[in-house]
């Protein structure tokens, strides 16, 4: 019987090892996955400021013209 209960334990042991590495596999995959998208997100905040100053350029422009 203890033999039982100690190889019940075993497996149930194992079986935390076996999910504590999973989920460290898939927290730096989704690290990975975070960095990607705040680079993505850096890109497209430096296009729409880009725009952003053209626009305000193109309305100074026009107002200068119409004073």
């Amino acid at each position: 019987m203890n033999g039982e209960i100690f190889a019940q334990l075993e497996q149930k042991i194992q079986n935390a090892v076996d999910s504590i590495e999973m989920l460290k596999m898939e927290n730096e995959e989704l690290k990975a996955e975070n960095a990607q998208l705040r680079q993505e997100r850096d890109e497209w905040e430096r296009r729409l400021g880009g725009l952003l100053d053209k626009l305000r350029a193109l309305d100074e422009t026009q107002s200068d013209a119409g004073a």
